[in-house]
């Protein structure tokens, strides 16, 4: 059986805000209030018949209307501009509502408010849920991504290293020969020399 909803209010920032939840911790979540407002007075269950109305016919959604205005509460609330403040008649401006005579609550309403919560709250987990999974899918992608690409470095530089060392070899074979033929030449070019000179004596 769906839980029973009740309505909440607070104010943040240039808002008033009302919700239809179950209980006073899913208001606070609902709100992203990061201590508990209830406890701290900025927080109360509501009592004006309208605003009840309003929030029920859209559980689990944060309404908003314009602080200290008794406009009716809607998801996108848009702030007053200072020309429609001073179009209005003097006198009307931060006059509170009269307060309406308490009534009876309407207890199916009230089920099938609580009935739609439920609903969409599966729905939105649903949601969170599906999300947690392509986040991780892609996660997982791009950790398989920077695997291959340092699997692939790591093997290139392995590879670089191979080579540059067949290189080194090479080069010190190269300056051996190069040695060795310099010393061949020496003797070479002394015997031959030296041969020159007898020639000539």
């Amino acid at each position: 059986m769906p839980r029973k909803l009740k309505v909440y209010q607070t104010s943040q920032g240039f808002f008033d805000l009302a919700l239809a939840a179950p209980s006073m911790k899913a208001a606070l979540e609902a709100w992203g209030a990061a201590s508990n407002l209830f406890h701290q007075g900025f927080a109360k269950e509501a009592e004006d018949e309208k605003i009840i109305a309003a929030a029920m016919a859209k559980p689990g959604v944060v309404l908003q209307r314009p602080v200290g205005s008794s406009s009716a509460f809607r998801e996108h609330a848009e702030l007053p501009s200072a020309a429609s403040l001073d179009a209005q008649p003097r006198g009307t401006r931060d006059t509170p509502a009269r307060k309406a005579p308490p009534k009876t609550r309407d207890e199916k309403v009230e089920r099938k408010a609580a009935a739609r919560y439920e609903k969409e709250e599966r729905e939105r987990k649903a949601r969170r849920v599906k999300e947690e999974a392509e986040a991780a899918r892609v996660r997982e992608r791009r950790n398989k991504a920077i695997e291959k690409a340092q699997a692939a470095l790591l093997e290139a530089e392995a590879g670089h290293e191979e080579k540059a060392d067949a290189i080194v070899k090479d080069l010190e074979a190269v300056q051996r020969r190069a040695e060795a033929e310099d010393e061949r030449w020496r003797e070479l070019k002394a015997r031959l020399e030296g041969n020159l000179r007898k020639a000539k004596e």
